[in-house]
């Protein structure tokens, strides 16, 4: 059996209370990651944050 190689992540937006769930390799040291994501509370493109 293979060793799962993804972790799944959640990305909160900084300005509503929506939320993306998105998957991550497992090998990268990324800590701080923040996307520009389309908001569909606000209807507008916000930047979004890993979940700690």
């Amino acid at each position: 059996m293979s060793k799962k190689n993804k972790k799944i992540i959640k990305l909160i937006s900084t300005q509503s209370k929506h939320f993306y769930i998105k998957k991550k390799c497992n090998k990268s040291k990324i800590l701080n990651l923040s996307l520009k994501k389309f908001d569909p509370n606000i209807r507008k493109h916000i930047l979004y944050i890993l979940e700690k």
